[in-house]
């Protein structure tokens, strides 16, 4: 059984890598039963889901006053560092 300082390590991790069948399996055991856990491993959902907007409103914001090329690399690289779903 995974303690909830594992448990938050590898929910993390699933943000930057896709966690092995092993790592999935303890984290979903320990997520039903720990509702702390289960509410961080939610937060970081939001998070992820937060910067996704945040991608797309800097790619479409014609006010933000700064050159298109400058506003695409930001766009780019926080795509890049978005992690997958």
């Amino acid at each position: 059984m995974l303690s909830c300082k594992q448990a938050s390590q590898l929910t993390s991790q699933s943000l930057d890598r896709p966690l092995t069948l092993r790592e999935r399996f303890a984290l979903q055991l320990h997520l039903m039963i720990c509702k702390y856990c289960r509410r961080f491993s939610q937060h970081l959902q939001t998070l992820r889901a937060a910067i996704g907007k945040m991608v797309d409103s800097i790619e479409n914001n014609d006010t933000i006053k700064m050159p298109s090329a400058a506003k695409k690399r930001i766009a780019d690289q926080l795509a890049t560092n978005r992690p997958q779903p």
